[in-house]
């Protein structure tokens, strides 16, 4: 599967606001979110790393007690096991990849 039309992915709405598209290659998960302002993920970990790339839009981003704001261009490294959360600021889209692969992408 060396291609992915994400566009033809079915939209998943993990969380109230946080509508995604989701695939995976042998090694990483893949979620294409869009966002609405004022929608938040609630403080968690897991095991991989996962990097935010914010394509539009402004996220509130706490990765291990730290909060920054990120725009458009930005992106939030977190590294595994440590706890994080997102807030969305506006409405936005953004790209999520988690290494190694996540089955249970959230």
């Amino acid at each position: 599967m060396p291609f992915v039309d994400t566009g033809s992915l079915d939209v998943i709405e993990r969380l109230p606001g946080w509508r995604g598209r989701y695939f995976h290659s042998p090694s990483m998960t893949f979620a294409h979110y869009e966002f609405v302002g004022g929608s938040s993920i609630h403080e968690h970990f897991h095991p991989q790393e996962e990097v935010w790339q914010v394509i539009d839009g402004e996220l509130e981003v706490t990765v291990d007690g730290v909060t920054r704001v990120a725009g458009a261009g930005a992106a939030a490294i977190v590294p595994g096991g440590v706890r994080h959360s997102v807030r969305a600021l506006t409405d936005g889209r953004a790209i999520v990849v988690d290494h190694p692969v996540r089955r249970d992408p959230a």
